[in-house]
């Protein structure tokens, strides 16, 4: 089970690779000349690649010793619109390490949102998105001082805003800002993550 988990986001990769190659042949086949998407219902296919930062919100244990509880954190992701302000997306997010008392703590999982988007101008737009986390987590290292390791998943609340900058046709510039909600060994976790990328819309 864990090989496999780890093979899913190279199976995302793929398939939207297998997306953009199945969209470019009917990419002028939706109503009224707008793109179609591979994901049901949906046209304005997109697909896009994100890093940045993590923050975990982590139990410090007994003692007041410091810990850091941010990490690298990226997400591949792909999704499509029902009309021109709401729409799905779905993707894999790797949340990074966070640091704490000689051990880590880090987590990777799969998120599924609806999307809704208000247009400023042709090139600008903001969006928010609301949907769900399931995530596996590990905690790693020393064992004590109110920190307990081991190892998690299950579902969580996600929720999020970010802008979007439309350079080409094509191509757009993608800022971000998510929340998700984590099963950790010692508690559920809001975990933060902001980040930059770039969109593809076929």
């Amino acid at each position: 089970m864990k090989t496999h988990f780890r093979l899913l986001p190279c199976a995302l990769v793929l398939a939207c690779s297998a997306s953009l190659s199945m969209a470019q042949t009917s990419n002028r086949s939706g109503a009224m000349g707008e793109r179609s998407s591979f994901i049901p219902y949906t046209q304005q296919g997109y697909v896009g690649l994100s890093a940045g930062q993590s923050k975990y919100s982590l139990n410090s244990g007994t003692g007041g010793f410091n810990f850091d509880d941010t990490g690298n954190a990226f997400k591949i992701y792909a999704g499509g619109y029902f009309n021109p302000n709401f729409g799905m997306e779905f993707g894999y997010l790797n949340f990074g390490k966070g640091h704490r008392l000689g051990g880590t703590t880090k987590a990777q999982g799969f998120n599924l949102s609806l999307v809704g988007r208000v247009p400023l101008n042709e090139q600008f737009d903001v969006f928010g998105k609301v949907g769900t986390t399931y995530a596996r987590t590990r905690t790693s290292g020393f064992s004590g001082l109110g920190v307990q390791t081991g190892k998690d998943n299950g579902f969580g609340l996600s929720y999020g805003l970010g802008a979007r900058w439309s350079f080409s046709p094509q191509w757009a510039a993608v800022v971000e800002w998510e929340r998700h909600r984590l099963h950790l060994s010692d508690g559920n976790s809001n975990t933060n993550m902001t980040t930059v990328g770039v969109q593809y819309r076929y």
